[in-house]
């Protein structure tokens, strides 16, 4: 994808921005510029699709708090909710990342939207899971559960075929231990798929600018999102370049090489909530959490002199997939 191209896209998503979330009401669009004008610090909020949530447009990656002492993760999760985070997500696979939000949440439980997620594509597996998770998180239910990590086209058939993992999800979802069904993964033709076959409310995949601009990694995806009106939960937007082997690892959380400069971070986020998403989740580490959170609490829009200086970036930097 050239240079023109990227900000022709860019400058779509700008002037469509009002018409692209409006459903008859003032869109979120239309907030967000207000509230820029407004020089406000709180955290603006978009339609998570049809769920009749509206999420902070940062999420709280449960990665974060993973290996924290449980003082370290109270202080952390008090201080995003403070900040109007209102959306925490999480999964058994981030090491004790459970446990230690289980420790963090109580007395929050009720003001947040809690995601989690499960790699299990049986049935038995699933339903064992999520009993796990709910145990570890100490609450009763989660809002939204995902099928994660869905990139192989076979491990699809096995999570929709009889005796697959979505009878767990729905037998959960009618027992009232969850109340939406998502989905996540790296691979936007399996994703779209996914979507195709099942009324998921939710899809979490990467939105970032380095692949936009080499392959419109995300594009398809988005737009069959839009069409089905599922909510979008962007991942990877601050993610410069794969890391080398033998690299320094200043955020080990990370596999890739985060965006750390203030100015570039700034633009990669906003690049993402440029695009029909609901929320971001920055990389899993408490610093760029925290500039994640205080680039979203003074949001606005791109301008087409940034969306050049961020393609000008895009160029000189190898994506993260190939």
């Amino acid at each position: 994808m050239n240079r023109r191209a990227f900000i022709k896209g860019i400058g779509a998503a700008i002037l469509g921005g009002a018409a692209e979330w409006s459903l008859g009401r003032p869109s979120d669009a239309a907030r967000e510029a207000a509230a820029a004008q407004e020089g406000s610090s709180t955290m603006r909020t978009r339609k998570l699709g049809r769920t009749g949530h509206r999420s902070s447009l940062i999420t709280f990656g449960g990665i974060v708090v993973a290996g924290m002492s449980d003082a370290e993760a109270d202080r952390i999760v008090a201080e995003a909710i403070d900040s109007g985070v209102n959306e925490f997500d999480v999964a058994p696979s981030y090491q004790d990342a459970e446990v230690k939000l289980g420790h963090a949440l109580p007395g929050k439980r009720d003001h947040i939207f809690l995601h989690c997620k499960t790699l299990e594509r049986s049935k038995q597996g699933a339903a064992r899971e999520l009993r796990e998770s709910l145990q570890r998180l100490r609450t009763d239910r989660v809002d939204l559960y995902q099928v994660h990590g869905l990139n192989d086209p076979k491990e699809l058939e096995q999570v929709l075929a009889p005796g697959g993992a979505m009878e767990a999800f729905l037998e959960a979802r009618e027992a009232g231990l969850i109340r939406f069904i998502g989905i996540t993964g790296h691979r936007p033709s399996t994703l779209v798929e996914a979507m195709q076959r099942f009324p998921f409310d939710t899809v979490m995949a990467p939105v970032n600018f380095v692949l936009e601009h080499h392959s419109h990694f995300a594009e398809a995806l988005l737009a069959e999102a839009g069409r089905r009106g599922i909510g979008v939960i962007a991942i990877k937007a601050m993610a410069a370049r794969p890391r080398a082997a033998n690299e320094n690892r200043e955020y080990p959380k990370c596999w890739y090489k985060p965006l750390d400069d203030d100015r570039e971070a700034d633009l990669a986020l906003r690049f993402a909530l440029s695009k029909r998403v609901a929320t971001v989740i920055p990389p899993g580490d408490p610093r760029l959490l925290r500039k994640a959170v205080a680039f979203a609490q003074r949001y606005r829009r791109l301008e087409p002199a940034e969306a050049a200086e961020l393609s000008g970036l895009a160029a000189r930097l190898k994506p993260i997939f190939g």
